[in-house]
């Protein structure tokens, strides 16, 4: 410490000093120090601190460590609701909204704010007076969770803003984001200390923002990108949206160096163009472009429909696409025993994601993609989640490769068709056997313990306590899911029961059509083609399963076995108030299951279907509620929150509020 600097003037030169490092290395890029010497001084500043008690200060630079473990993260109230995006995927897509937005302002043209949409996870900054006193998650856009002591360790975020005067109090909206290097550079250090590697950076920055120990959090390189506020007290408040990613900036927070104005349908193209053409090159993962109206009094005008801003939109990138070789092709043996093919590609890194296997669905699609042990292909992910072999560059196929059959069995086909069979039924949204995983099923079949789904009611302790990786509480805890798992309901049995074409909705419909399990098992294919969502093909499939004795004795030994299940009379309980409606359930609930609000949903009359369509009236979209809220956004169809939800299933005649009327989502 200089001879003249009392300690208190040396801690506040070195808090100075540091946070002015932190800025030009996390926020410009432009570091003007090295490691060592940002070291050395953090070295110094925590060594003065610890002398010296009275000198601490929570914005401290040396307060990002993190900080010991929390049992889970409170519930943190946002000021003002954080709203999701509507997506475009093609340029059609995009001119609707462009020219719808244009009608409803009575311009010819509009002026937009175009960056880059970057794959992380939306965080909502408090600041007040300058000082960070809440960071919470997206959570229902109304309640997020309280992650405060996580972004406290992430370097990008400013402790205290480099405002003169900062305003009273103002919420910050960001993305806590991996980028490419770090993410790497994690699984590297994963791979050493032998553990669990992360599928892609998103995943990453999640989990780290997620942890209950913010140390950990403290571990991973994560940063931040702000694109905009929410609630906002004292000062000037801005008027356009450049104007608040200019103040964002001025204040320490990163915002995205790509942001561009444009006007016209063209300019917004050709920024589109121009990002994709970079998009391998930029040094973090993204997913597509984000267009906002720049005038914040039009944005007003415009308003918001549902979770989503009519002023705002995502345009989102064809699935990513790469070219690797197929090593092998392999037969999986499904539950119905449908075979099924694989290429087992070499690695290849596709959407976020390291690929190592492809569907190619069946028979039919191997021979019309014609594709070969030794082919040179090109992968993509569907919708960025299942990989699929798109084509084979059949100018790189070596000579002599053979066209490949799917066989018409499989060494252990019935043995590999059972495990299927047993991981289906002991499922989540089947029996939900916790603790009966798919290695542990396995071997109970291999080792001829279990014969059948009832054969499972036949285990006890000293059998299941012998297998490989159990032990006696382990085995003791299985057999108290398998018992707790004997009372269910007729809608998850027959889902259970694994009748080819019938998933959950299609078995709550039977259920509530038939009411009990012999109902369903006497209708003829006429009375279950009645039924909404039944076809004569899923009609026939219930009829052949019913009438094949094997499968009536499984039954037979569940309920020898104690297997129970509620039954009602057909058409269900007589408390009602939405039949004729069709529900969509997406995203995330915070107050029950998915498999409790559609059994809810059920008992007041409703069908529940997996899947938008014209025939959907109500989606009701939870936390990250995806693709199936952007469909119905699209289609027109009524959008409700889980607070309102949750009304409606108090009160079912509040329903036609969303329902009727000429705009039920403003």
């Amino acid at each position: 410490m200089p001879a003249r600097d009392t300690p208190k003037k040396r801690v506040a030169i070195l808090r100075a000093e540091l946070e002015s490092h932190n800025y030009q290395y996390y926020v410009l890029d432009q570091p003007v120090v090295s490691d060592a010497e940002y070291d050395a001084l953090l070295r110094e500043l925590s060594a003065l601190e610890l002398r010296h008690p009275r000198l601490a200060d929570p914005t401290s630079p040396t307060q990002r460590v993190g900080a010991p473990p929390s049992e889970k993260f409170a519930s943190a109230h946002h000021h003002s609701r954080m709203l999701s995006l509507s997506n475009a995927f093609d340029a059609t897509e995009f001119g609707d909204f462009y020219r719808r937005i244009c009608d409803q302002l009575d311009v010819s043209t509009v002026e937009l704010v175009a960056e880059t949409k970057l794959d992380g996870l939306a965080i909502n900054l408090v600041y007040e007076d300058g000082i960070l006193t809440r960071a919470a998650t997206r959570g229902d856009g109304t309640t997020g969770e309280d992650v405060t002591v996580n972004v406290r360790t992430v370097r990008s975020v400013p402790l205290r803003l480099r405002d003169r005067r900062p305003p009273a109090l103002i919420e910050i909206r960001g993305e806590i984001y991996m980028e490419k290097a770090g993410f790497e550079a994690l699984n590297r250090r994963q791979e050493r200390a032998g553990e669990k590697t992360f599928a892609n950076p998103r995943n990453a920055a999640a989990g780290g923002l997620r942890q209950l120990d913010s140390r950990i959090t403290a571990s991973r390189p994560l940063t931040l990108c702000c694109y905009g506020i929410g609630h906002f007290e004292g000062g000037r408040v801005p008027v356009t949206q450049v104007e608040i990613l200019a103040r964002l900036r001025d204040s320490g927070l990163r915002v995205s160096p790509a942001t561009q104005v444009v006007e016209g349908i063209d300019a917004c193209l050709d920024y589109y163009a121009t990002i994709r053409a970079s998009r391998a090159s930029l040094p973090y993962e993204i997913d597509g472009v984000v267009y906002k109206v720049n005038s914040l009094e039009q944005q007003r005008v415009l308003g918001t429909i549902a979770r989503a801003p009519r002023w705002a939109v995502a345009f989102k990138y064809p699935p990513d696409e790469r070219i690797t070789r197929v090593v092998d092709i392999e037969v999986q043996v499904g539950r119905t025993g449908a075979l099924t093919p694989v290429a087992r590609l070499e690695p290849i890194f596709v959407g976020g994601v390291t690929v190592t296997n492809a569907t190619l669905h069946n028979a039919d699609e191997i021979r019309r993609k014609d594709v070969r042990v030794g082919d040179t292909v090109v992968v993509r992910r569907a919708g960025d989640v299942i990989p699929e072999v798109v084509r084979v560059v059949l100018e790189k196929r070596p000579a002599n490769t053979q066209p490949y059959k799917i066989p018409d069995s499989v060494p252990g086909q019935a043995t590999a068709r059972l495990v299927q069979e047993i991981i289906h039924f002991a499922s989540r949204r089947a029996t939900d056997v916790e603790g009966l995983g798919a290695k542990l099923i396995e071997q109970l079949v291999t080792q001829g313990l279990v014969a059948s789904p009832a054969d499972l009611y036949l285990l006890d302790v000293e059998t299941l306590a012998a297998l490989e990786r159990m032990g006696e509480k382990s085995a003791e805890n299985l057999v108290g899911a398998l018992e707790k798992s004997k009372q269910t309901t007729l809608s998850r049995l027959i889902y259970a029961l694994g009748i080819p074409e019938v998933g959950d909705a299609t078995a709550d419909n039977l259920v509530a059509a038939f009411g009990t399990l012999e109902g369903i098992r006497q209708a003829s294919a006429e009375a279950l083609e009645a039924i909404a969502d039944i076809g004569p093909v899923v009609a026939a499939r219930v009829t052949d399963w019913f009438c094949q004795k094997a499968n009536s004795d499984v039954i037979e030994a569940l309920q020898e076995r104690g297997f129970t299940w509620s039954e009602e009379a057909p058409g269900g309980t007589d408390v009602r108030g939405l039949e004729n409606l069709t529900f969509v359930l997406t995203g995330a609930l915070e107050s029950m299951a998915r498999d409790q609000a559609r059994d809810r949903l059920r008992t007041l009359g409703a069908r529940v279907a997996s899947s938008v369509s014209k025939k959907t009236d109500v989606v009701v979209a939870g936390t990250d509620a995806g693709s199936k809220a952007d469909k119905a956004a699209t289609l027109g169809i009524a959008i409700i929150d889980e607070k309102t939800f949750l009304e409606v299933l108090e009160d079912p005649s509040r329903i036609t509020r969303w329902i009727d009327g000429p705009d039920p989502k403003s």
